[in-house]
């Protein structure tokens, strides 16, 4: 005659479940907690007569034009690059696909003093440039050049895996019915490629507008010139809080909206 076994897993289960919630509350609150304090604080009563100073009015219209810049020949030079790791084997290619990641692990300030041995007065190519009459550093043109130095390599890797997505054999077959190589690049190539480069442009984009360390070093902080909204935001932290404040809690909205973004993007493509 058996006894009944007490039902210990079950009991152990109940006990055990309230772990994964309450942990993920935990990381939850810490991770939020900052961020709406943050737009309390940014976004409240007072901030709407701070974005109209001339600070903020600055860092904005820099920001908006160094990185719709830096997008646009990230667009333009990238764009061949990916399709030429995705499609052509070479000696070197891992090497030269390796080098072209490497911006994203470096540290910005170890990017920033690359560009200025490179692009500087005394850099390897300043002295060319200085002769031509063309200085780059500390000038609105080092701070695209900044962004796209940090930020390129996010597109170039989505538009990679955008051409690697599909069988390259369909382009083969546009050919055999009579498009030429520009034709079926831009009429079967890009479309169906279109959401990994949407997605590459929105996180190079946001990646220039968060750029921070490079900018400084390379370009410097000046309003009017070259002080984007990082550098205006690190500014004003040490004299006047508020349009810091400001332009923390936009660059939280903006960053929401990028990701927000993403995830559309990633949901049209399941």
């Amino acid at each position: 005659m058996g006894y009944p076994v007490p039902e210990v897993v079950p009991t152990a289960a109940r006990l055990v479940r309230p772990v994964p919630l309450l942990l993920s509350g935990l990381m939850a609150a810490f991770l939020l907690l900052p961020t709406l304090a943050l737009l309390s604080r940014g976004l409240g009563a007072g901030s709407l007569p701070l974005l109209r100073s001339p600070a903020v009015l600055d860092a904005l219209r820099i920001s908006a034009l160094t990185t719709g810049t830096a997008l646009a020949v990230t667009l333009a030079l990238g764009t061949p690059v990916a399709y030429l790791l995705a499609r052509r084997r070479f000696p070197g290619r891992v090497v030269l696909d390796a080098l072209l990641d490497l911006p994203m692990v470096l540290p910005p300030v170890v990017a920033g003093a690359a560009l200025l041995l490179t692009f500087g007065r005394v850099g390897w190519l300043g002295q060319a440039l200085s002769l031509a009459g063309v200085e780059l550093a500390f000038t609105p043109a080092a701070v695209v050049l900044a962004q796209i130095f940090t930020s390129a390599p996010f597109y170039v890797r989505a538009a990679k895996a955008g051409f690697l997505a599909f069988d390259p054999e369909v382009e083969a077959a546009a050919r055999v019915d009579g498009a030429g190589g520009a034709a079926t690049f831009f009429r079967i190539t890009l479309p169906l490629a279109l959401p990994f480069l949407l997605e590459g442009a929105v996180l190079a984009w946001a990646r220039s507008l968060g750029e921070f360390g490079a900018t400084l070093l390379f370009a410097g902080s000046l309003q009017g010139q070259t002080r984007t909204v990082p550098l205006a935001i690190y500014t004003a932290m040490e004299s006047d809080l508020a349009p810091a404040l400001v332009l923390s809690a936009l660059m939280v909205v903006l960053a929401f909206g990028v990701l927000l973004a993403l995830r559309l993007i990633a949901s049209r493509q399941a």
